[in-house]
């Protein structure tokens, strides 16, 4: 018989969330901004999940810098919103690329093409709901520019983005 000493709790928390997962939160007149730094699969998540606190029916902008295109759309149903961006969230996280932000009169929330989150509110409760979802609170975070000479096209990010484009019924700007 072998004996072996305790084995070190593997976790799936630990293996794909970091500890980097912070935000920073201010007011800045009448609005409030919350900018969300964590890996590139977390913000594509958190920024699916945070939709879910919009009304049911958003306005819609999509920037595709990799293709130099982009659409928008205003009174898009919020289901139909989330569906394409569930759609979305395999490519967005590992290509990046592009802004996009879905807003209402209340709230706007901004993937950047860089995958950061950016929440702009009339409201304090995002500090509320970023706290509940584990981030850890900072005064200032850096924003992460890690390319300076633009986004290479993606076929793969195109062609999902035309299709989650026409479903949602989003003009091409």
């Amino acid at each position: 018989m072998f004996f072996r000493d305790r084995q070190p709790e593997a976790s799936i928390w630990r293996r794909f969330r970091t500890d980097r997962d912070r935000f920073s939160f201010a007011q800045d007149g009448e609005h409030y901004v919350a900018h969300v730094v964590a890996s590139a699969e977390r913000v594509v998540d958190l920024f699916h999940v945070f939709t879910e606190q919009l009304p049911p029916a958003v306005d819609v902008v999509v920037d595709d810098l990799g293709g130099q295109r982009a659409w928008r759309g205003e009174g898009v149903a919020l289901p139909d919103v989330r569906d394409g961006m569930a759609r979305l969230k395999a490519p967005l996280a590992s290509l990046g690329g592009v802004e996009f932000s879905i807003y209402s009169s209340e709230d706007q929330l901004t993937l950047t093409p860089f995958l950061e989150l950016f929440i702009y509110a009339r409201t304090d409760r995002w500090l509320y709901l970023l706290q509940g979802k584990g981030l850890q609170e900072e005064a200032d975070l850096p924003v992460r520019r890690w390319r300076d000479n633009g986004f290479d096209p993606a076929p793969e990010m195109m062609n999902a983005l035309t299709l989650v484009a026409e479903r949602l019924g989003l003009t091409p700007v």
